[in-house]
């Protein structure tokens, strides 16, 4: 379900976020595509830190 809403930016943050859209690309998919990546960035730097950490639960 499509909404629409409004996010106000700053000129210069509307520029960054234009020049990183793929030809064709709108600026929900734009932003999905970037939360996805956040969300994988988190998850791996979690795993690193528990890494570190050593901290393991050993599996049957």
């Amino acid at each position: 379900m499509a909404a629409t809403n409004r996010i106000p930016v700053s000129r210069e943050i509307w520029e960054s976020l234009s020049s990183l859209k793929t030809p064709g690309e709108t600026f929900d998919e734009l932003l999905k595509r970037m939360i996805d990546a956040e969300k994988e960035r988190r998850f791996f730097d979690d795993m690193q830190k528990i890494e570190k950490r050593g901290e393991f639960v050993e599996l049957e």
